[in-house]
């Protein structure tokens, strides 16, 4: 029984292969950033560093501008990670879920 408390918990993923890396990381409430990958705990806490953020439509908090803003280096707390993706790849697609309307 002492031996379960005793295993120390593991993330489900590793990120220790994206650091120093650039990555995508979407927050709650519609925040978006990318930089470069330095540090994390098992919490989820990130610090990037050369930190960009990617800047929100004033007419809909969802939709995302061409606006950046540097931010530099920064920590991001865990609680409020909803996503996190390496830059190089990403390619947005459609909502496969959305009913497509016949023009």
């Amino acid at each position: 029984f002492q031996d379960k408390e005793k295993k120390k918990k593991e993330s489900i993923f590793d990120l220790s292969k994206y650091i120093d890396k650039t990555i995508r990381v979407k927050f709650q409430g519609g925040r978006e950033a990318s930089g470069i990958l330095k540090g994390f705990d098992p919490l989820l806490n990130l610090v990037l560093d050369g930190t960009i953020e990617y800047m929100r439509d004033p007419d809909d908090q969802y939709k995302l501008t061409e606006d950046t803003r540097q931010l530099g280096l920064v920590v991001c707390r865990g609680t409020s990670v909803v996503l996190i993706c390496p830059q190089d790849g990403m390619e947005a697609i459609p909502n496969p879920f959305i009913q497509q309307q016949d023009g």
